[in-house]
């Protein structure tokens, strides 16, 4: 097991990504220094298996972001179900016997976030997105007994188009999450396009995207008295639940 000194990031544009950074300041404080974290930038998830090929028993565990989360799936040997449920793995542990095992900690990392700021009237919520990440969030939202629709630009079953967004909507469903990436640095001035007119006191706002710290949309929630919350506690809860999963 000494010998499995290798942990990564593996996706697509990732130079920008949390995980290297929080990582290998982890492995620094920790002093273990012969650990590495490094991103693995792949423009196909085809080249996936080439990359542990005659390495693999140098990995621990992998870490997998945009837009690999399901495609991944079909060269792991094993799945948790929650995983399986969800539909997309972030998180992949290898065993000592090469086994590839997948495992989402995504929703982990959101439900443990978001909850200290759910109140009683927090029953609905709006899912912006239907990508990988918002299905992680839709069973999280599950397991806290909240009902919840995606909104999307394409209608589909459990899903409100934008254009459908009307007061009575927003005042119904008073959890909005960002499951989308507009806003995120550099694109700064990018947000979803919902009615913020309509959102109070009485809404919570939570956007995934961690860079800028406050996004548009969180910013346009705030000025009209929602309570908001960034990605970047979610990220490292999920963070840290990987580490757990890889040691465990």
């Amino acid at each position: 097991m000494n010998n499995r000194t290798k942990y990564g990031l593996l996706g697509k544009n990732i130079s920008y990504s949390f995980s290297k950074k929080y990582f290998t300041d982890k492995f620094e404080k920790l002093g273990l220094t012969d650990l590495t974290y490094q991103n693995f930038d792949i423009p196909e998830i085809e080249e996936f298996p080439f990359l542990l090929y005659h390495k693999e028993h140098e990995f621990r565990g992998i870490n997998v972001t945009i837009p690999y989360k399901q495609s991944v799936m079909r060269y792991l040997n094993e799945i948790d179900p929650d995983a399986k449920e969800i539909g997309a793995v972030n998180t992949i542990k290898i065993t000592d016997k090469n086994q590839l095992h997948g495992y989402n900690t995504d929703f982990f990392g959101f439900k443990k976030a978001i909850e200290p700021l759910l109140k009683n009237h927090h029953k609905k919520a709006l899912i912006l997105g239907t990508g990988g990440a918002s299905k992680a969030i839709a069973y999280a939202l599950k397991k806290l007994n909240i009902e919840y629709k995606f909104v999307s630009r394409r209608l589909a079953d459990n899903v409100f188009l934008y254009s459908m967004l009307n007061e009575q909507v927003m005042n119904e469903y008073n959890i909005i999450i960002n499951c989308t990436p507009l806003g995120t640095h550099p694109n700064i001035n990018e947000s979803p396009d919902i009615p913020y007119e309509f959102i109070s006191e009485k809404h919570l706002l939570f956007d995934l995207i961690y860079n800028p710290s406050e996004t548009k949309f969180l910013q346009l929630g705030k000025k009209n008295g929602a309570v908001i919350k960034n990605g970047l506690e979610m990220l490292e809860f999920q963070a840290e639940k990987s580490w757990e999963i890889w040691n465990s």
